[in-house]
C-alpha cells in the first residue's frame, strides 16, 4: 500500500498554486477561480459515477483520482483545509449513519 495520503497532495496543490506557473493545471484553476474549479470537479465527479455504473475498474480508478484532485482544488480554492473535512467525518462517526442523517434535518 502506498503512503501517499490527501494531505500530500493538498500541500502539493497549495506549493503549485502559489506558483504563477502557467504551465502547471493546479495554478491555471487557481488562477480561473471556483466557478471554474468547481465544474471541473462537476465534472470529474460525473465521469466517476459513469466509470463505476460500467463496472469498468481502471476508470473507477482513474476517475476517482481526478475527482479527489478537483476535490481538493476547490477546497483549497475556498480556504477549507481537508482537516476541516476529516474532523466533521470523524465526528459523524460517532453515531450511526441513520442518526447522523436525521440530525442534519435535511433528509440528505
Amino acid at each position: 500500500m502506498s503512503a501517499f495520503k490527501l494531505s500530500d497532495l493538498e500541500a502539493i496543490i497549495a506549493m503549485r498554486a502559489r506558483s504563477g506557473d502557467q504551465g502547471s493545471w493546479t495554478a491555471r484553476l487557481f488562477a480561473a477561480g471556483m466557478d471554474r474549479a468547481a465544474k471541473k470537479l462537476g465534472e470529474e465527479a460525473v465521469e466517476t459515477v459513469i466509470a463505476a455504473i460500467r463496472g469498468d475498474r481502471g476508470a473507477l480508478v482513474s476517475e476517482s483520482a481526478d475527482m479527489l484532485y478537483h476535490w481538493l482544488v476547490v477546497l483549497a480554492v475556498a480556504g477549507v483545509p481537508l482537516s476541516d473535512v476529516l474532523a466533521e467525518l470523524e465526528r459523524r462517526t460517532r453515531q450511526s449513519g441513520v442518526a447522523e442523517k436525521a440530525s442534519r434535518g435535511d433528509g440528505a
